[in-house]
């Protein structure tokens, strides 16, 4: 999508929705201009421009988290954008992984109380995209001292059997019926899974439909 095919407000701004890729969460609105959104596509990072401080800025630049794009789209008139990308670490800038974090109350829709989620993992599922989604922003930025950056720099053999001795662990706690044992060595397991799957393109939502397919 080239940026002269968008249609810019008269203020030189479009509003630009981020939605998370994984599960379609709605994470924040923001708005980028021309320049913001050439920086976006070009880097795969999410750009945008403040209204209030008049400059471009780079979402997770200071912070951590990160936004990677997956894809852009634009609507059917041109003049509003959605950004799909991985969310690593949370979106919000009060600490919460969507902006949308807040519900108006039923009476007269004027009080705004926290929702049930607070915007936050709340299921394995989420958290499991979540620890995916960090794994991925450390096999792209390679940062020294990580444990998982270590993993990608040996490569797929050590991945894998790494896998392999974190099943053997899991089989072994199983053996031994010990319920704690169980519950850490298949969290490690997961982990190291996880890795797997980022090393070799895999993604959890394949996953996903493998076992929706064989639900079927």
């Amino acid at each position: 999508m080239a940026c002269k095919s968008v249609n810019f407000g008269a203020d030189g701004l479009i509003p630009a929705i981020i939605q998370d890729v994984v599960n379609g969460e709605v994470l924040m609105v923001a708005y980028m201009n021309r320049e913001s959104l050439a920086l976006s596509l070009q880097t795969g990072r999410t750009w945008f421009y403040s209204r209030s401080r008049q400059c471009l800025w780079q979402k997770g630049e200071t912070s951590g988290h990160r936004q990677y794009i997956r894809e852009v789209l634009t609507d059917c008139d041109q003049d509003a954008l959605l950004v799909k990308v991985d969310q690593v670490g949370v979106a919000c800038h009060e600490g919460y992984r969507s902006c949308f974090f807040r519900q108006l109350a039923p009476a007269g829709g004027e009080t705004a109380v926290e929702s049930a989620t607070g915007g936050q993992p709340t299921t394995p599922g989420d958290i499991l995209d979540l620890l995916f989604a960090v794994i991925r922003d450390r096999q792209r930025t390679l940062p020294e001292n990580s444990y998982t950056a270590q993993l990608f720099r040996k490569g797929i053999d050590r991945i894998a059997q790494k896998v392999g001795e974190e099943a053997v662990e899991v089989v072994i706690a199983g053996k031994n019926r010990s319920r704690d044992e169980i519950i850490n060595e298949s969290a490690d397991l997961v982990y190291h899974l996880l890795v797997l799957l980022a090393e070799c393109g895999v993604s959890l939502d394949e996953i996903r439909t493998k076992l929706a397919e064989r639900r079927r």
